[in-house]
């Protein structure tokens, strides 16, 4: 499996193309610079350089990219690859060479490192923006630059779990502010906001994470109002003066304020049962570990390109 990360590595932080890549998990500050990575097996990792990761995703079989960016408190392999491995078995078992997941690993929490509270992971996602801005500007001058009689026609999806959404959103907005002309290209196929752990009035109007949805054909939003991770995040955001409810607590605060693309997916009706008791990753497997009603719902969406809601007036459905 193909990664991308700015978690500093053990030793020297230059990239050493063909050489072993380690994580530093006693180190959980965000690094300016990017490590384009293939695992081998676990806890085995090869630092194979961009150009040679953009070139696989080129080549790939796959005919649609899912970019997977974890939420807070997860490390790379008992939570991140564990999840993504689970999400590419998932995909192939739908439709063999539909999907190639890539994981894009953020730092965050170990539970003895240098950042040890949910408000630290905060800043950690925040930090985390300006390398991932960069991997989006290296991916549009790297197509801009390929050969015009091989293009790479490839859909690219991206799935942002919880505090995912925070470092999504601030790479598209620092990538606005930095290297383009005010305005986002449209990019992605779908995105896919999962119990986004951002305030439910970030895709309005002035907000940054507008750009998410003028970034996307379609903007799926995944919420649920008993989601206990996100309960907390309430509280200590109060704690430092924010406050609004959370976007996977309630979805957007005002459909009516958000671009025609954006949909929202209510997952009150099992999220508990998927994820007890904490329900707040019920994105892959159900209470039997089977493919969940999420995971049908956003496969449909990647498969066809359209996101199927009961009520199209509103662009709101209850799973």
């Amino acid at each position: 499996m193909l990664f991308i990360t700015n978690r500093a590595p053990k030793g020297s932080i230059h990239s050493d193309f063909g050489g072993e890549y380690q994580f530093d998990l006693t180190d959980n500050s965000a690094a300016h610079y990017l490590y384009y990575c293939s695992r081998t097996a676990p806890n085995k990792y090869i630092e194979i350089g961009s150009n040679a990761l953009m070139e696989h995703l080129k080549k790939s079989k796959a005919q649609q990219i899912l970019f997977f960016i974890h939420g807070f408190s997860n490390l790379p392999e008992i939570d991140i690859f564990a999840q993504a491995e689970k999400l590419q078995a998932y995909f192939d078992l739908k439709e063999e060479n539909l999907i190639e997941v890539i994981a894009l690993i953020w730092p965050c929490d170990n539970d003895f490192g240098i950042v040890k509270d949910y408000w630290d992971d905060q800043k950690a996602a925040d930090q985390s923006a300006f390398a991932f801005a960069r991997a989006l500007e290296f991916f549009m001058t790297w197509r801009d630059k390929a050969d015009p009689n091989i293009p790479c026609l490839k859909r690219i999806n991206i799935l942002a779990h919880s505090m995912g959404n925070r470092v999504f959103r601030g790479a598209l907005a620092a990538w606005n502010n930095y290297d383009l002309a005010h305005g986002v290209p449209l990019l992605f196929r779908n995105t896919i906001l999962m119990a986004p752990d951002i305030v439910n009035e970030s895709l309005e109007e002035g907000q940054d994470g507008r750009l998410m949805s003028q970034a996307s054909r379609n903007v799926s939003v995944y919420y649920a109002s008993d989601d206990l991770a996100l309960r907390a995040s309430k509280i200590s955001n109060l704690k430092n003066k924010v406050a609004s409810r959370r976007l996977g607590h309630s979805g957007p605060e005002n459909q009516h304020k958000i671009e025609r693309n954006v949909y929202s997916i209510d997952c009150d009706n099992f999220n508990n049962q998927y994820d007890f008791p904490k329900g707040h990753s019920y994105f892959l497997s159900d209470a039997n570990n089977e493919m969940g009603r999420v995971f049908e719902h956003f496969y449909q969406s990647i498969k066809s390109g359209r996101v199927f809601v009961d009520d199209k007036i509103n662009r709101q459905h209850i799973l």
